[in-house]
């Protein structure tokens, strides 16, 4: 059996993301994000940064999760991909992860004020809760995946 590059992973869990049901994900984090902050700004805990991180947060969980909860909808690409995804959940979950690791950092970096360190650290922090989460869900819904 061929091992997969990280490339080929990288190409593999980009087109299982294609599927994503993205407004959702939009309107899920955004919603999220206006709640957290209009109730931090009742109880006078208001922080913009938090807001924005949970929105963050929720808005690639729907994504990823959302991506690969339909595995035979999609053309054929999308299908092996989002298959691959289950059969794979550690490693597709590391993509997703990343990228909201990479929104998260200019959010803490300009609004949290920790500096440039501070921020890569909330950052990876915040990526590496996606990347569990993400992957136990992923990993549960594995039954999903067509045998092959």
């Amino acid at each position: 059996m061929n091992e997969l590059t990280r490339r080929d992973e990288m190409s593999l869990a980009g087109a299982a993301l294609r599927g994503a049901p993205w407004k959702a994900a939009a309107v899920t984090g955004g919603a999220v994000a206006t709640a957290s902050l209009l109730l931090g700004l009742i109880t006078g805990t208001a922080d913009l940064a938090w807001a924005l991180g949970v929105g963050v947060t929720l808005f690639t969980l729907v994504a990823a999760i959302g991506a690969i909860s339909k595995p035979d909808t999609g053309d054929r690409v999308t299908r092996q991909a989002r298959n691959w995804s289950l059969r794979h959940p550690w490693r597709f979950a590391l993509y997703p992860a990343a990228g909201a690791a990479i929104l998260m950092y200019p959010i803490e970096l300009v609004l949290d004020g920790d500096g440039v360190f501070g921020a890569a650290w909330d950052a990876v922090w915040g990526g590496a809760w996606i990347y569990l989460l993400t992957a136990i869900v992923a990993t549960v819904m594995r039954g999903r995946a067509a045998k092959n």
